[in-house]
């Protein structure tokens, strides 16, 4: 696709997808949830090559860097899911950052599922 053509853009794969009987949208199969993986990924490279974290806060850099493999994601995976996959990358990213902050501070992983000073109810807690 050329950038000044009049011919229009591809349809996204996920486009319409069909309702089942009772008026839910039939999920994407396999072939399709791998579409959108790939693009997904390819996006995410392109967006760590960049030095970007947050797609949706910097927006304008984003698209100006990696549009290209942001339309791929677009075009590829429902909107719910590339909104899922962009909020997931920051969130992933701060923790992966609190974790090493936390270590490099000393901080000792808690063995266990509660603190011990926490009261264990027989039915629902550990103990």
């Amino acid at each position: 696709m050329g950038l000044f053509t009049t011919s229009p853009p591809s349809p996204p794969s996920h486009a319409n997808p069909p309702p089942s009987a009772d008026g839910a949208y039939i999920a994407p199969d396999r072939t399709k949830r791998d579409r959108c993986w790939h693009a997904r990924d390819a996006f995410f490279d392109c967006l760590e090559r960049n030095g970007i974290v947050d797609s949706l806060k910097e927006k304008e850099r984003s698209e100006e860097r990696c549009g290209g493999e942001s339309r791929g994601l677009e075009r590829e995976c429902a909107a719910s899911w590339v909104t899922y996959f962009k909020q997931r990358r920051v969130m992933e990213h701060n923790k992966k950052t609190t974790l090493e902050r936390l270590k490099n501070e000393g901080a000792e992983k808690i063995k266990g599922d509660l603190p011990p000073n926490l009261p264990k109810n027989e039915k629902t807690g550990p103990g």
